[in-house]
């Protein structure tokens, strides 16, 4: 992790707690959660099933809001915003990686990486422009009018991948990217997170894969809703690393 001394956080957690009322039983999915995340981290998340990382990346993405606690992403309080305020601050500065790729399957890949440019209001001309760049960016240039059943596994995540950075977003949230993908193909994902994380991306990663943790250069685990060890994982210098982006 790089000197913060100098630097403002992207994503600030002031005592978080989302709690749920589940019957007569009160669930504390996060605690008291604090946290602060620079730009250009590469950060995983992980913690057993329970522990509180889906809550926590449903917070950090602006998908939910605290039930208590302060949420400031890139100077704006989340906390408090209602559900238009918060749609548009995921399609400005959230840019999404989940599982399940998410790909509309009756478009090309274009067109699925164009989607989230067309809510922000972007010209057809410049949304094809951008889209196609972000594509190109992958590895996938010579794919765009393919459909996501044409594509591998792999290729399909990548598109995902395009759509998420195609709007140059202040943060990249992957949930269990590698999830639906066999180890080999789960590697080549990974290397192009690294490819992206050395291009200045901040990344945050959301597993319970000790492995695919490992990538990260920072792993924050959670428990009961408490942040249980929050540490810096040490990695060579990224200044001559090269990754392989061919499909």
């Amino acid at each position: 992790m790089k000197d913060q001394s100098q630097r403002k956080p992207i994503i600030e957690l002031n005592d978080v707690k989302k709690i749920y009322k589940m019957g007569s039983q009160t669930v504390r999915a996060l605690d008291g959660a604090t946290i602060k995340i620079y730009p250009n981290e590469y950060v995983a998340i992980m913690g057993p099933s329970g522990s509180g990382k889906s809550t926590m990346m449903n917070v950090i993405g602006a998908l939910d809001v605290p039930t208590s606690g302060t949420y400031i992403l890139n100077g704006q309080d989340v906390s408090e915003m209602d559900d238009d305020e918060l749609a548009a601050v995921r399609n400005r500065e959230i840019g999404f990686v989940f599982q399940t790729f998410n790909l509309l399957p009756r478009v090309d890949c274009l067109a699925n990486v164009e989607l989230p440019l067309i809510y922000s209001g972007m010209s057809k001309a410049k949304r094809r422009e951008q889209a196609t760049k972000a594509l190109q960016s992958v590895g996938l240039g010579d794919r765009m009018d393919h459909k996501p059943n044409e594509l591998s596994g792999g290729q399909r995540q990548r598109v995902a991948v395009a759509r998420a950075l195609v709007n140059n977003p202040s943060i990249l949230l992957a949930d269990e990217p590698t999830g639906n993908l066999d180890s080999k193909t789960g590697v080549e994902i990974m290397h192009l997170f690294e490819a992206l994380y050395a291009a200045g991306n901040t990344i945050l990663l959301v597993t319970h894969e000790e492995d695919i943790a490992q990538h990260a250069r920072r792993v924050i685990r959670l428990r009961d809703g408490v942040i249980e060890t929050d540490n810096v994982v040490e990695k060579p210098t990224l200044a001559n690393v090269k990754v392989e982006l061919e499909s």
